[in-house]
């Protein structure tokens, strides 16, 4: 007997559970048993499950029997003739999907001729274990799985052109490429997911060599000549937006070129760009600081006095302005209305971004670094050909991580190039690389892929011979110009008087608990004292009952308010963080005394 569970509930038991399994899966090919189901026998304690519960994970297999599978030649040829669909396969049995308990009593192969008698399942194809982004990986099989999920989430962030009707729309931080390319190296899933159509990356020349250590920790070394040309060029859009606001009384927001009676009113020079409608034109060069809607709003508090007079009623300035670090052109405006029915304004600034050091570039095998020096064409290397690479890329990035599928991509890469036709990397099932390297050594390269390279500032041949090839670069979105952040002095916090935080806000950068500790064990004292002013404040003290006193700036006098006037006061200098801290002490109804030494 054996005790049977559905959804972790018991719900009886079976004589013959095997048989019991056996039973239910027939049935659910022939479609009597929902097809959600799964069950699992487990033969060490003796019970079977059963699952059909929303969020399990799923993969399809195709059914084997008595060591065939069940899909034959002519179910591929009404697939691809269209008079059937996966559905239809799955309705007849012929598919089915299993969960990761069902998988315990099944035997999967992963190609058709490993079928023995006691497989039960056959992988509709190896590369269906990938995701979408990760079988675009070329040649995945040859790098570890840690890479492959490194390549998939940065090919997820590279650049391209990700909607075809990109020019007009409004979205959020949008970055376009503007000359993307089809990769050389492609697998199935390139034709399978239309990628032709919406690339996001370009065929470049790479040579693997040190370069005055400037690719050292991953970085990369890029041609200017490259760059001049258009390599990894593209364009950062940006949308802002104002709305005419209804509020409470009657009183809306109002968009138009502020006056000067208004409260908070900038600089002329920061509404110069704004046309009679306070929107600015199109093609307008803007920067930091400079106005792109102008808009008024009413006071924020009105008294009850307020309300009925007509003078002090000054509306206030609310204008949308470029943000800290933003610069740009003015690429399109439009005037709508929002769900409300009230007038909104959207204007999307665009700004052309070249690559420069501190961008970040990837492969798509998870080899990814930022710029580190962009070299003049004159001063790269070359080879014997004449080629000279569009980036350098560091040898020591690829023994420990085990990339060999990135240089496999290179060698193909040249083969493609070469031939002029894409080669197939699928998972798997890629082309052979010995085949590669014959086709290479009959184009009449060596069949390796290394290079006799020239010096290009001495013109002397390097003593190594280098690997060179062409690969499939990616510029991914997080750009130097984005994150580029540095402060002397600005804005600080309202409470604890400290520096706001964040590039958006103008803030400090926080030397913390861990940067101190480093500072501290160098002995770098000064240089503390130095770092943690940002909040410095002089107080005075009551040196009698060690309390703060109070300075009056119009009377130019201190006094204690528990000691009263005869009492000495001493001015400390502390942080603003710790004088809040001790009101709080205070508040709580303890009494911080401050016992002040006369230093010497």
């Amino acid at each position: 007997m054996a005790d049977v569970y559905l959804n972790n509930k018991f719900v009886g038991t079976v004589e013959n559970p095997q048989e019991f399994r056996q039973s239910l899966i027939e049935e659910r090919r022939k479609g009597a048993i929902d097809k959600n189901m799964n069950v699992y026998h487990n033969a060490d304690s003796n019970e079977v499950w059963i699952e059909n519960s929303k969020g399990r994970v799923r993969r399809p297999l195709i059914v084997v029997k008595y060591g065939q599978p069940l899909l034959t030649d002519k179910h591929i040829q009404q697939l691809q003739k269209n008079e059937i669909n996966w559905s239809d396969l799955v309705n007849q049995g012929v598919a089915e999907y299993l969960d990761a308990m069902e998988e315990e009593n099944a035997l999967v192969a992963f190609y058709e001729h490993e079928l023995t008698k006691d497989h039960t399942h056959l992988e509709v194809s190896p590369i269906a274990m990938l995701g979408l982004i990760s079988s675009l990986v070329p040649f995945s099989n040859h790098a570890p799985a840690a890479r492959i999920n490194a390549g998939s989430k940065t090919q997820k962030q590279a650049q391209g052109i990700y909607a075809a009707n990109y020019a007009v729309r409004m979205d959020m931080d949008v970055n376009i490429l503007h000359t993307p390319q089809k990769p050389i190296v492609n697998t199935i899933m390139h034709e399978l997911s239309d990628y032709n159509n919406h690339p996001a990356g370009q065929n470049v020349v790479v040579a693997i060599m040190s370069y005055k250590g400037y690719n050292m920790e991953d970085a990369i070394i890029i041609n200017k000549g490259s760059v001049d040309r258009g390599f990894a060029r593209s364009t950062y859009y940006r949308p802002s937006l104002a709305e005419e606001l209804r509020y409470a009384g009657g009183l809306t927001d109002e968009i138009s070129v502020p006056d000067k009676e208004i409260k908070g009113y900038r600089s002329e020079k920061d509404y110069r760009l704004l046309e009679a409608d306070g929107i600015i034109y199109p093609e307008a060069q803007i920067a930091e600081s400079d106005v792109i809607i102008g808009k008024t709003s009413p006071p924020r508090f009105l008294s009850g006095a307020d309300e009925y007079s007509l003078t002090s009623n000054v509306r206030r300035e609310s204008s949308l302005a470029a943000a800290h670090g933003e610069q740009g052109i003015i690429d399109f405006v439009t005037v709508t209305e929002s769900e409300e029915g009230n007038k909104l304004v959207q204007v999307r600034v665009r700004d052309q971004r070249i690559p420069e050091i501190g961008d970040k570039f990837t492969s798509r095998h998870g080899q990814k670094g930022v710029v580190g020096l962009i070299v003049s064409e004159s001063d790269m290397p070359f080879t014997s050909s004449g080629i000279v690479p569009d980036l350098i890329f560091s040898p020591h990035s690829l023994p420990t991580r085990m990339t060999i599928s990135h240089l496999l991509e290179l060698l193909a890469g040249k083969v493609g190039a070469l031939s002029g036709r894409y080669v197939d990397g699928t998972t798997f099932s890629s082309e052979p690389e010995e085949k590669l390297r014959q086709e290479l050594l009959s184009l009449g390269f060596r069949e390796n892929g290394v290079e006799t390279m020239y010096n290009g500032e001495t013109g002397e041949q390097m003593e190594a011979r280098i690997f060179i090839g062409d690969m499939y670069y990616m510029k991914l979105k997080h750009m130097v110009a984005n994150k580029i952040h540095s402060r002397a002095r600005g804005p600080i916090q309202l409470l604890t008087r400290q520096p706001t935080e964040g590039r958006a806000k103008e803030g400090g950068l926080r030397l913390g608990e861990m940067e101190k500790d480093t500072f501290v064990s160098h002995g770098a004292s000064m240089l503390l004292k130095e770092r943690f002013d940002s909040d410095k404040t002089l107080v005075p003290v009551c040196e009698n009952c060690g309390m703060f006193a109070i300075h009056n700036e119009y009377k130019k006098k201190s006094y204690c308010p528990m000691c009263g006037d005869n009492v000495e006061i001493s001015y400390v200098e502390i942080a603003y963080a710790f004088k809040l801290m001790l009101d709080e002490l205070k508040a709580l109804g303890i009494y911080p005394k401050l016992m002040l030494r006369t230093k010497y």
